[in-house]
């Protein structure tokens, strides 16, 4: 026998009398606990289950045939998504219980401040799993990560989905270096096309999560994330939090999108098409300003925005990747 059917909510006995039924239809019922081996009670009632299931149906006296498997498959899987969404709703409507339970605690213990030290990476992992599994409205980011390995995507893909096929609104901010790596970038077009809101910072140097508002994650020392991380729900801390990374968002662009070559929408303006130009030729900015017409400070703010755009770390890189898309 293949693949049973007990993810569809039927038992053992009750499939092998729906099996049986498929093989033999317009068959009596009288017999069949001695051709499968089974207690004759525990064949009428699974009998009466299936036919109430409308996965068995009478043609007659003692007669029953099976209904067509696309049609029995499709019931079953019905029900069980009903249950489920029953189960998951009154799983969901007893979140209310956490403030009548915390009125439980101690006035000491409700009235500290909820900050939870996490010491090893692994504990910091599994709490971002948990955080981002059972999180209803929002998850908000802000991380300085230049480059993502495919074990890091293959990980994160699964939650993320969740989050966005249950409606869970999605909103980061990673730097422009991020889309000089095409698996990185490739990813974050992918949460974009799924529905996240992507947006592209020119420097980033915070590491903020936020999930529905209400608890953040931030490392215990931005320039040594090996030092832990704190788990805060202290509503002053995480309003301050999410007044950074208002700023934050506000600050950087949105992702750029792709025409059908796959290449930036966003092409350069002819001014930047020069300072493009220049870049590969003069090695100083004073230099090219000068041919330019331009300030130095035009010059390197222009130059600034260009390697962001092309999501480039450094002027060479900036220059391979402007030829990479033909605009120089």
């Amino acid at each position: 026998m293949g693949s049973d059917m007990s993810g569809l909510g039927l038992s053992a006995p009750e499939e092998a009398v729906y099996r049986h039924f498929l093989r033999n239809p317009d068959t009596s019922d009288d017999e069949i606990h001695t051709l499968l081996g089974l207690d004759r009670r525990e064949v009428d009632t699974s009998v009466r289950r299936l036919c109430t299931l409308g996965v068995l149906h009478r043609t007659g006296p003692g007669a029953l045939a099976s209904a067509d498997p696309e049609t029995a498959v499709e019931r079953l899987t019905d029900l069980c998504l009903r249950e489920l969404h029953r189960e998951l709703a009154r799983v969901t409507q007893a979140r209310h219980l956490v403030s009548e339970l915390r009125q439980e605690q101690p006035r000491e213990a409700a009235s500290a401040p909820r900050v939870e030290r996490l010491a090893d990476v692994e504990r910091i992992r599994a709490r971002i799993d948990d955080l981002a599994f059972f999180a209803r409205e929002e998850i908000l980011s802000v991380e300085p990560y230049v480059e993502l390995t495919p074990e890091n995507i293959a990980h994160a893909r699964p939650l993320d989905q969740r989050c966005l096929r249950r409606g869970v609104r999605i909103r980061s901010v990673v730097p422009g270096t991020a889309l000089g790596h095409p698996p990185t970038a490739g990813y974050l077009r992918e949460l974009s096309s799924r529905g996240a809101q992507i947006r592209v910072a020119r420097t980033v140097t915070e590491r903020v999560l936020v999930y529905d508002r209400s608890t953040a994650l931030v490392p215990v020392d931005p320039d040594d994330t090996a030092r832990g991380a704190l788990l805060v729900r202290e509503e002053g801390l995480v309003a301050q939090l999410l007044a950074l990374f208002d700023k934050i968002w506000c600050d950087a662009d949105p992702l750029p999108r792709l025409d059908e070559n796959g290449d930036d929408r966003d092409r350069p303006t002819e001014l930047e098409q020069r300072v493009l130009e220049s870049m590969c030729r003069v090695s100083k900015d004073e230099v090219g300003a000068r041919e330019l017409g331009i300030s130095v400070r035009t010059y390197r703010r222009h130059v600034a925005d260009l390697m962001q755009v092309l999501g480039a770390a450094g002027r060479p890189q900036a220059a391979l990747l402007a030829r990479e898309r033909g605009w120089i």
